[in-house]
């Protein structure tokens, strides 16, 4: 399969968003719930057509981005060494933005559930595959834990790569754990989460610091 293939799995999502949108337009009330709350609770609307098509435009905007992104990139060359892992989570985010727009349709027709939870769910799942992603991720300016240091140094790079990719596997695990708590849940995901981000950039900085203390500038180029 070649990334036009892959990709076009991806706007087979955005489609289906798009045209359930359109079949069920009808059925929606005017003011559309759109935001829950921690505990899954609906605390805000949007006009109709706002509500049917703010996710189908959203996933298409970040369809064509992702359509994009080699191309623009100078390091776009590095982009193809690892474009299967790269065209696939253009596919997960897009089905995970159907997903999540299937769910306020739904919950628009008057079957009420934990929005909040499917939210938790999906991006548990996201989280594991832009873990997947990472541990293939070569240097580039778009995709990745993108620090001076790790721009600065394939080492870096690889290392802190490979250290996120572990880090952002046990973040979804924790947020699929902490479904079970219920109102805390959207902890077991913030948490790790943000720890992930502040252990990747402060790791990439002494690595980096430490190779060059070690014997010169790191591989810059």
């Amino acid at each position: 399969m070649n990334s036009s293939e892959r990709l076009s799995i991806a706007a087979l999502f955005v489609a289906f968003a798009a045209g359930t949108s359109a079949l069920l337009a009808p059925e929606m009330p005017s003011q559309m719930v759109a935001h829950w709350n921690a505990a899954g609770e609906p605390d805000g609307t949007l006009p109709k057509a706002l509500g049917l098509w703010l996710l189908p435009s959203v996933s298409s905007a970040a369809l064509l981005l992702f359509a994009l992104i080699p191309r623009i990139d100078p390091l776009g060359a590095n982009i193809e060494e690892f474009r299967p892992y790269y065209d696939w989570f253009a596919v997960v985010l897009t089905a995970y933005l159907f997903v999540l727009h299937a769910g306020v349709l739904v919950f628009n027709l008057g079957y009420a559930f934990d929005f909040t939870a499917l939210v938790l769910a999906g991006v548990a799942g996201l989280f594991y595959y832009a873990g997947v992603l990472l541990t293939h991720a070569r240097r580039n300016w778009f995709v990745g834990i993108r620090t001076p240091w790790t721009l600065s140094s394939e080492t870096v790079w690889d290392r802190t790569h490979a250290l996120g990719g572990r880090l952002f596997k046990l973040t979804a695990v924790l947020a699929l754990v902490g479904l079970l708590f219920e109102d805390y849940a959207i902890y077991f995901l913030l948490v790790p989460a943000l720890a992930t981000a502040a252990i990747t950039v402060v790791y990439s900085y002494l690595l980096y610091a430490r190779l060059e203390r070690d014997g010169g500038t790191p591989d810059a180029g």
